[in-house]
């Protein structure tokens, strides 16, 4: 029973990092369309961000195989 409810953890952490990455690129599309010529620093703020949000999801995977 225990192990269900860990990888029932597991798919509600996957929930927050997976609408964070989505946030993270609409602003990030958002301030390109606004200043162009910010790109370069923009895309490393972006991927910066989706790196320690996809992070949490895996913790939450860790902890599902490690908490069973």
């Amino acid at each position: 029973m225990e192990g269900n409810i860990a990888f029932l953890g597991y798919g509600l952490s996957a929930i927050g990092p997976g609408i964070g990455i989505g946030l993270i690129f609409a602003a990030y599309i958002n301030g390109v369309a606004r200043q162009p010529e910010a790109r370069g620093m923009l895309q490393t703020i972006a991927f910066t961000g989706f790196a320690l949000a996809e992070a949490l999801a895996l913790f939450g995977l860790v902890f599902a195989f490690v908490f069973q």
